[in-house]
């Protein structure tokens, strides 16, 4: 018989339908390994009787025949997600013994659909990060890695990518901001998708940068993807940047053709050091759709290159303005050996904050300062105009694009925390859309040299996730990855 935890959400929610096993059972075989994990540190925190609690619940209602759609599907939060009751710190010293008395959306809508919470997972800190070692409960370790060769899990989601793909979940929460659902989920071999901006509520998710934050689903399958993002979208009147758009049923789209569709190949993310394994990966996956019946035609995006500096501009403006309410007055870490008010600011920032989240503060509020704003702010603003507009020509030609999710797969950790630079570099591919607030869906599509994941990105028009979804399911069947 197939183990509980090597099942993915579609199965888990089957086999408790037809009651072959008992989500009190499920959630103890994940609590188990939960329990156990020496290795990866994917999860920092988790409450067991909570756990168990809920799931007799949800047992309870499954024998009442009140079955809800996920009804006793054990779920992994990112530590940025507030869950009423438990510790949520973003990973960060500064929040290390916050407990929120309230719920974020996304999570109460799961809750709502019959979703069992089993922990929280590590993430880099304030998810600020692409490879989960700023978290500061320690660095995760990508389940791919082979022994005496320990590999980052990608970031800021890395936990929720390591814990789905370690089988220490069916389904984790991440958040991507620049492509931190994305770039973990390449890493780790999982499907991950960033919803368009305002699809999901940002309502109870610790801010990073506001106007570019949302949350998504990391899982083992596109159409249990599908599932969980059907669960957790929705207009959220607490969140001003929510679309009062209806969700579409992204489950039926996983089964639609695609014959007929365009798909665009942008010129511009064809780089001159992109790795042969993931150039090969790519050639594949555009003859896998090719022979699913779709046309396949070059488009431009020709501000791709002021991409990431625009992001390394808007990203930390936000964040400096969104972290300026840590000051050590009303909640989080507050410093001890203090003179006075002044001291207390400066002393609680600097002690609370890891090395990391104080570069891109100080990045931030140097490009917001008076006589910077100008050269700096209000160009980048500009300038990611015009990415928006690329996209907005590229898909006039095009229904969807396709390109590599991350220039490399995973890399040994401590290999690129000399150079910010050179791991900010990992985001090439991500920003882009985050920038423009479009879908985007990494798929688990190869191996590279070392035997580790590589992912295809597909990117759609905004409140297009269905296209993606389609897409996504021809790759998906057509690569037949083999997961760990």
């Amino acid at each position: 018989m197939t183990k509980i935890t090597d099942l993915g959400v579609v199965e888990t929610l089957n086999g408790l339908n037809k009651k072959d096993f008992s989500s009190e059972e499920a959630v103890s075989e994940y609590l188990k390994l939960i329990e156990k994990d020496t290795k990866l540190n994917a999860y920092i925190h988790f409450n067991r009787d909570k756990s168990l609690s809920e799931a007799k619940k949800s047992d309870q209602r499954r024998s009442n025949n009140s079955s809800l759609p996920l009804e006793g599907l054990p779920i992994a939060i990112k530590d940025i997600f507030c869950v009423e009751g438990e510790k949520t710190s973003a990973c960060s010293k500064m929040l290390e013994n916050f407990v929120p008395d309230y719920e974020s959306t996304v999570t109460s809508k799961l809750w709502q659909s019959g979703g069992i919470y089993i922990g929280k997972t590590s993430m880099d800190e304030f998810a600020m990060g692409s490879s989960n070692e700023t978290s500061y409960f320690g660095e995760v370790t990508n389940p791919w890695s082979t022994d005496g060769n320990p590999l980052v899990p990608g970031g800021s989601s890395g936990g929720s990518a390591s814990a789905v793909a370690a089988r220490m979940a069916p389904v984790a929460l991440g958040t991507d901001t620049g492509g931190s659902i994305r770039q973990p989920a390449s890493f780790c071999g999982t499907v991950g998708i960033k919803p368009t901006y305002g699809r999901c509520s940002r309502w109870g998710v610790i801010a990073f940068a506001s106007s570019l934050d949302q949350a998504g689903p990391i899982t083992r399958s596109v159409k249990d993807s599908a599932v969980i993002l059907q669960n957790m979208a929705g207009f959220d009147a607490m969140d001003s940047t929510s679309a009062d758009i209806n969700v579409p049923d992204f489950v039926n789209a996983c089964s639609k053709s695609i014959k007929g569709m365009k798909i665009g190949i942008p010129k511009e993310y064809r780089l001159d050091n992109l790795s042969n394994d993931v150039q090969n990966v790519w050639e594949s996956g555009i003859k896998w759709l090719k022979d699913a019946g779709a046309e396949v035609i070059d488009v431009t995006l020709p501000h791709t290159k002021y991409a990431l500096p625009t992001y390394y501009i808007v990203a930390p403006a936000e964040a400096s303005a969104n972290l300026s309410r840590y000051d050590g007055v009303k909640y989080g870490h507050r410093s001890e050996d203090i003179k006075d008010l002044e001291d207390m600011y400066s002393q609680t920032r600097a002690e609370g904050f890891g090395e990391e989240v104080k570069r891109r503060i100080l990045i931030g509020t140097y490009v917001l300062s008076a006589g910077y704003y100008d050269a700096y702010y209000l160009r980048a603003q500009k300038v990611r105009t015009k990415i928006v507009e690329d996209f907005n020509l590229a898909f006039n030609k095009c229904d969807a694009i396709l390109t590599p999710t991350a220039p490399t797969g995973a890399f040994k950790i401590g290999e690129k925390n000399i150079d910010p630079v050179t791991m900010y570099m990992n985001d090439v591919f991500t920003v882009p859309s985050s920038l423009a607030g479009l879908p985007a869906m990494s798929i688990p599509s190869g191996l590279d040299a070392q035997g580790c994941p590589l992912g295809l990105q597909l990117i759609g028009k905004g409140f297009d996730e269905e296209t993606i979804f389609s897409i996504g399911s021809i790759i998906e069947e057509a690569a037949n990855f083999k997961y760990i």
